[in-house]
């Protein structure tokens, strides 16, 4: 008792001291440093609470943004319906249909392996990727965006199916040989009375060669010009020979590529490399029929080019005649780079990758014109260079020429009285 009696007075003199000490008039320094402690812990408390509260908010949305995210769940659903979608997409595509069927019935290594640890696509959501590339000027980055691939993933996707696509070259591109097919076209359709200029010697066309330029990137590593200030205004008014890539084509009469030769823009072969292969083998142009060129390819027996200008009747009216076959080049030059606008401009400087990529556009442009798919383009669109370069004419060549031309103007004159 006396022991709890002892402990109420102790508390009760230490609430009177602390009492005393409050009731104590302060100095005024002591005053103010108090004022001040008390209005910074109430202000850090308040911090405080603000900060838990946003901490918590903040909690809550994280946990909500990362739900998807899980790899367990939602992350592969999202993959599996955005797959889902690039099949279907796929599938209502007729010409990614017909594509994914000639590539899966090729014997080609390249239908039948995959890109280890990279992205694992159908071959009908390659075809798609690939062809998206082509039809547009579209860049690596777009398609990954579009497609929720890696840039890096999306350029090896589309080297692949170029791969897969040029070993098909020898299948759909091919001259006319033997029992095959011949399509061959009047050489002037105006003349009503053909069948019998061509036992006088009037020639059939086989096909139509020509070519176009395709722009790139010029190449890495190209030397500069800054020390020679005369020197860098050429090259800036002069185009650079290696800032695009020739593509020369043989069409026949359905508008087909029978004959497709690339070579870089410095390299002037201007039919060279064909008229080599035909001397080697010239039943690939059989008697009575002809190849059609413009001014520039070399005039030869097989091979007839227009007068650089007209200078008499005679040669107008050749020269009109085989202009109509000229034009349906053209045209044909047109639609292909209509249908692929990737050719406009490979933003590319490697020249074997280009090299892949027009190949692989010229190979495709068959398969659509097999398939009934027709684009028109412009032929203004189509710029001509040129020629510069003297081309020495064969004899054989005048003398066929000559022939023709005598041919058309008798005809015309004998049709006129």
């Amino acid at each position: 008792m006396e022991v709890r009696n002892q402990c109420v007075a102790s508390a009760g003199r230490a609430i009177m001291d602390l009492i005393q000490s409050e009731w104590e008039p302060l100095s005024h320094w002591e005053l103010d440093q108090r004022l001040d402690r008390a209005v910074e812990e109430m202000i850090e408390a308040d911090l405080m609470a603000q900060a838990q509260s946003s901490s918590v908010v903040m909690q809550e949305s994280q946990q909500e943004d990362l739900k998807p995210l899980q790899p367990e769940k939602s992350t592969s659903a999202y993959e599996s319906e955005h797959r889902a979608q690039a099949a279907e997409a796929a599938e209502a595509n007729p010409a990614v249909q017909h594509i994914t069927n000639l590539l899966q019935r090729s014997s080609s290594n390249h239908s039948k392996t995959r890109l280890s640890g990279r992205a694992r696509l159908s071959l009908s959501h390659t075809v798609l990727l690939s062809l998206t590339l082509l039809y547009k000027r579209i860049s690596y980055r777009n398609v990954s965006a579009n497609f929720h691939l890696e840039k890096g993933n999306i350029h090896r996707i589309f080297f692949s199916f170029c791969d897969r696509v040029i070993a098909l070259q020898d299948q759909l591109i091919k001259w006319p040989t033997g029992q095959e097919e011949v399509h061959l076209l009047p050489f002037s359709s105006w003349l009503g009375h053909n069948e019998g200029l061509e036992e006088r010697g009037l020639p059939k066309v086989l096909g139509v060669l020509g070519d176009t330029s395709i722009p790139i990137r010029l190449p890495t590593g190209k030397p500069e010009c800054e020390s020679d200030p005369s020197e860098a205004k050429r090259l800036k008014n002069d185009l650079d020979p290696d800032s695009w890539l020739n593509l020369e084509l043989v069409i026949n009469g359905e508008g087909r590529f029978i004959y497709c030769h690339i070579s870089k823009g410095s390299e002037k072969d201007r039919g060279r490399a064909l008229l080599e292969i035909l001397q080697q083998n010239p039943e690939m142009v059989p008697p009575g029929t002809c190849l059609i060129a413009d001014v520039g390819y070399p005039l030869t027996g097989q091979i007839l080019t227009p007068f650089s200008a007209g200078r008499s009747p005679q040669e107008n009216l050749y020269n009109r005649s085989v202009g109509i076959h000229l034009g349906r080049f053209e045209q044909a030059l047109a639609d292909l780079k209509q249908r692929f606008q990737k050719l406009r401009y490979l933003d590319m400087g490697n020249y074997d990758r280009a090299k892949v990529v027009v190949l692989t556009a010229c190979i495709l442009n068959n398969v659509f014109l097999d398939m009934g798919d027709v684009t028109k383009g412009l032929i203004g669109q189509t710029t001509k260079e040129d020629v510069t370069e003297e081309v020495t004419d064969d004899a054989a060549g005048v003398a066929m020429r000559d022939t023709v031309v005598n041919l058309l103007y008798s005809t015309l004159e004998a049709e006129t009285h």
